[in-house]
């Protein structure tokens, strides 16, 4: 047989044994099983909530289904170990179970779901998914979730981290399948972290800067010494004359005059120009009634020649 038929008879073999055992054990809590073949035969190990009930009255139990798991799967010296789960509210086959027996004596599902989620929780659980899916409430079936924490749905740690169950209420509308999915306290997950608080960290030397900053420019600037104001006033005094050349002395009165002398020309300037571009009023008044007077003469003429010429005639 090839390998990948291989694969799948050995899963379909381990399906099969699980329903037994939940058909078989579902009183005494059963909680799931591991099996591993080894050369003596197949290990098998089987979590309940109640072991004295898998094993039974003097191993009466446990040799009854031994002697099955040989019969009809045909399994070479089969070896059972039966351990007890330490908190059943942490493990998702028996939660899954609890909640279905819950909806089949008539708990409404939404009370069942946050009821049983809580108690989930409440065992320490980081993060709890119940999901049911069937005809809830009517004829129509539908998908009802209840969610709390955290939760991982794909992925390794969805496989190896995340515990998950199921289970099936048969109700008078229908089947409802009850699906649970819890991580147990302290599942190392790949995005945790931890802190170390007496951990010595290396030292880093730094790079030095590229270029200098704005604070070492200012930090230089503080640095120099700022000259003092006599200092300042030494850097500007006056050149000082070699010996042999005549200062060149400039007397204040002198200046003076120039000035004077200059604003007096500056006035005059002003005046005849004032005197050339206005003609005075007397002289144009005299003009004005000289051509009158001559206009009124040259009338009056006229005016009499005319009178002499009337009269000749």
């Amino acid at each position: 047989m090839a390998d990948e038929h291989q694969f799948i008879e050995d899963g379909l073999q381990r399906s099969q044994i699980n329903e037994f055992f939940e058909d078989e054990l579902g009183r005494a809590g059963y909680g799931g099983m591991e099996v591993a073949k080894t050369p003596m035969g197949t290990q098998i190990v089987l979590k309940a909530e109640k072991p004295g009930m898998v094993i039974g009255k003097g191993g009466k139990n446990i040799r009854k289904v031994t002697t099955e798991l040989e019969e009809r799967f045909d399994m070479d010296d089969p070896q059972i170990d039966v351990q007890e789960v330490d908190e059943p509210d942490l493990n998702a086959k028996i939660v899954a179970d609890r909640l279905a027996n819950a909806l089949e004596r008539g708990w409404y599902f939404r009370r069942a779901g946050h009821t049983t989620i809580d108690r989930i929780m409440d065992a320490g659980a980081l993060g709890a998914e119940i999901v049911l899916s069937g005809k809830v409430t009517g004829a129509r079936s539908r998908v009802e979730k209840f969610n709390r924490g955290y939760i991982k749905h794909n992925g390794e740690p969805a496989e190896d981290v995340v515990d998950e169950g199921q289970g099936v209420a048969v109700m008078k509308l229908g089947t409802i399948g009850v699906t649970v999915k819890i991580i147990p306290p302290g599942a190392e997950l790949p995005d945790d972290f931890e802190i170390a608080e007496d951990a010595d960290a290396p030292e880093v030397e730094q790079a030095a800067p590229a270029s200098e900053g704005v604070e070492d420019l200012l930090a230089d600037v503080d640095d120099e010494e700022i000259p003092e104001a006599d200092d300042v006033d030494a850097e500007f005094d006056e050149p000082e004359i070699p010996e042999g050349e005549p200062e060149d002395v400039i007397d204040e009165e002198v200046v003076e005059e120039v000035i004077e002398a200059d604003e007096d020309d500056d006035e005059d300037e002003e005046s005849t120009a004032d005197d050339d571009e206005e003609p005075e009023l007397d002289d144009l008044d005299e003009d004005v009634e000289a051509e009158a007077e001559d206009l009124v003469a040259e009338m009056e003429a006229d005016d009499e020649d005319d009178a002499d010429d009337e009269e000749e005639e």
